[in-house]
């Protein structure tokens, strides 16, 4: 792939938004008052910019999460990061209360990045990224690699494979933004997504099937690709309680957020719809009580279009969701959930711009609410 064009996929497409978002560029909460979030990793070891932050709780009760580590959104090779980026993670096993220092479980020459994490029922492990490759050390220009990479921990991430298995998805580029997902008749699937041109103005999403575990995948399953809009997809999944995959779909420019239904557990998907809202990075978790949480990097319908990380609730299998919540000021985002144990919620994601940290906190889901326009602030849990 021509270097050049996927260097404005980057910074049109997955990385951030095409409106090119500054730090400042973010709404105002809604309170009023200044909420301050837990920093679990910033600086340090882990590097001086860390981003693209996904969690899960482990089958022992501890709860992991993976970011990307470098210098800045993109870290070229350099002296102090001879490497390029890398990816880190991050252990707490209060709850989210407390968490380790960041370690890094994985390191080659290339500059890997956007990391998700999940377990699957035989226990192991399973870390879905994508890297760019430079020519040599020191170039400005880089490759994707073409395919997203797997990375497996069978000792519930205390040690991890030396090397990443790079999935083989054909002719074009494939990347990933989600997390791996098992479902209950054994599939497990892998969200990917692909665009073309100038700020992602053709793109679409797509799943990888594998019946074994994540040992063999299938071939790339396209979502939205004939739909002919902006889908810079950041495809992720949830199976739906009749049976049905609902998948959702990052769009680009001035695009609302897209969806599609399988009837087959991914084999065929429906046409793309408009979700109703703009979103980029979608991640989806169910709550023991049913309710579906989507947390996105989130915009405002105000004229600004200002950025911030923020929320929305389904309350009838993915029907309508309520909203929009605003989690944090910060338009970093890439926000995932992980529900704790007394029923409350613990959101990770990251902030943007120089020396940027992961961050988290603990909310509760809102009662239902009527419908309303401009993001209501999350309020924040403090204590035990």
């Amino acid at each position: 792939m021509n270097t050049n064009k996927f260097s404005r996929l980057l910074l049109f497409g997955c990385l951030l938004t095409s409106g090119s978002l500054s730090a400042q560029e973010v709404a105002k909460p809604a309170s009023g008052h200044a909420q301050k979030p837990m920093l679990i990793s910033k600086g340090g070891d882990a590097g001086d910019y860390q981003a693209f932050p996904d969690a899960c709780r482990l089958k022992n009760g501890d709860i992991v999460a993976v970011f990307y580590a470098g210098d800045e959104h993109v870290t070229k090779q350099s002296e102090k990061y001879p490497k390029a980026g890398r990816i880190c993670l991050v252990r707490s096993k209060d709850e989210g209360k407390t968490w380790s220092k960041p370690v890094t479980i994985y390191d080659d020459n290339d500059d890997n990045r956007d990391p998700h994490i999940s377990q699957l029922s035989n226990g192991s492990l399973v870390v879905s990224f994508f890297s760019l490759r430079y020519p040599s050390f020191g170039a400005k220009e880089y490759k994707t690699l073409g395919s997203p990479q797997l990375l497996w921990s069978r000792d519930n991430g205390k040690t991890w494979d030396k090397e990443a298995t790079l999935l083989e998805t054909g002719d074009i580029d494939w990347l990933s933004s989600a997390q791996v997902r098992e479902m209950p008749d054994g599939t497990t699937i892998l969200p990917v997504y692909h665009q073309e041109g100038r700020g992602g103005l053709k793109a679409w999403g797509g799943v990888m099937l594998s019946r074994d575990k994540g040992k063999t995948w299938g071939p790339v399953i396209t979502i939205g690709e004939k739909a002919n809009l902006p889908l810079a997809a950041e495809t992720d999944v949830i199976l739906l309680k009749d049976g049905t995959l609902y998948a959702a779909l990052r769009a680009q420019q001035e695009v609302h957020m897209h969806f599609a239904k399988s009837k087959d557990m991914g084999k065929t998907w429906s046409d793309v719809e408009d979700i109703g809202f703009r979103g980029h990075s979608p991640s989806f978790t169910r709550l023991k009580s049913g309710e579906i949480l989507l947390t996105t990097r989130a915009f405002t319908d105000a004229p600004s279009k200002k950025g911030y990380t923020g929320l929305r609730i389904s309350r009838d299998e993915a029907k309508t969701w309520e909203g929009p919540y605003m989690v944090d000021e910060t338009l970093g985002a890439y926000p995932s959930t992980v529900e704790l144990k007394d029923g409350s919620v613990l959101v990770v994601y990251y902030e943007e711009g120089q020396g940027s940290g992961i961050r988290a906190y603990r909310f509760r889901i809102p009662a239902k609410a009527a419908p309303f326009a401009e993001p209501r602030r999350l309020e924040m849990l403090t204590g035990k």
